[in-house]
């Protein structure tokens, strides 16, 4: 019975390493395939490679912008060294680098979460920025290489890659529109509440009006605004930027026109136009 027995399980363990052979010939090109830990397939030609590229440099891009807020926060430099990653679904991730040695795919910069406090936050995006430009280049070509892109796929891969803005180019445009924004807030803000110190002040300072010109003044309130010209280039009021009041002849300037600031006027309590000026030391 012995050789029996060992004969049948001979034969058996040659047809499971037939079958498993067979299998591993049929699913080379799968495994080859399957780059990212949750199994999904990387591209192949050109087209899925450029969006693969494309779907982790919006992720990124997201991360650096509209979700900046979430990347500061995750990016704790009490951590160890953490990388970010964009992922080909346009979604991103802050996480540590891959374990095995070499890995998978190229690695994205090591310790982004160090740098973090130690540098004004635009600058720190915008070096995240830089090495995350290097890290999409870097994972596109390896898929290129690795797929045996001839010199005409590299060429035209790269051609679609740069018609892009790069990640570098659209944060820094990001936070230069954020803080343009920001400013003109504030311009506004401080315009209001000059124009309006400036009204309360003309008022104090000149003689107490009568009932008639109370009510005129009452009834063309609303026309005001829009009729104000600037005493010194002549162009009407607009919205968008800062007015002064001089408390003297009650004319209105443009804040540039007569060199005054809205945090300048902020610390002065009355103000006089230049012609005033001139006048009052003329008489004197």
């Amino acid at each position: 019975w012995v050789p029996s027995f060992s004969q049948h399980n001979f034969q058996s363990q040659v047809k499971g390493f037939c079958l498993l052979l067979l299998l591993s010939v049929k699913n080379t090109s799968c495994s080859v395939r399957i780059m990212n830990g949750d199994g999904a397939y990387n591209p192949r030609t050109v087209e899925e490679v450029f969006r693969d590229y494309n779907g982790r440099r919006n992720g990124m891009i997201k991360a650096l912008t509209t979700d900046v807020h979430e990347f500061h926060r995750l990016c704790d430099p009490e951590k160890e060294n953490l990388c970010l990653y964009g992922l080909p679904s346009e979604d991103w991730e802050v996480n540590l680098p891959a374990e095995e040695v070499p890995p998978e795919l190229p690695e994205p910069v090591l310790g982004i979460n160090f740098a973090r406090n130690g540098m004004l936050e635009k600058d720190w995006l915008s070096l995240v920025a830089v090495h995350s430009d290097a890290w999409l280049i870097a994972v596109a070509f390896f898929f290129g290489a690795r797929f045996g892109f001839d010199k005409a796929d590299r060429k035209r891969l790269f051609n679609m890659v740069n018609d892009l803005p790069s990640v570098f180019e659209v944060v820094v445009e990001f936070a230069a529109k954020k803080q343009s924004k920001e400013k003109s807030s504030v311009s506004n803000n401080s315009s209001n509440r000059s124009k309006s110190n400036s009204k309360r002040g003309g008022s104090e300072a000149g003689p107490e009006p009568k009932e008639e010109e109370v009510e005129e003044e009452e009834s063309d309130d609303d026309e005001e605004e829009g009729d104000t010209e600037c005493g010194a280039c002549g162009e009407t009021y607009a919205p968008d930027e800062f007015w002064i009041c001089c408390d003297m002849c009650e004319n209105w300037f443009h804040g540039k026109c007569v060199k005054i600031t809205p945090a300048r006027a902020e610390h002065i309590k009355q103000y006089k136009c230049p012609s005033c000026s001139n006048n009052k030391r003329g008489r004197s």
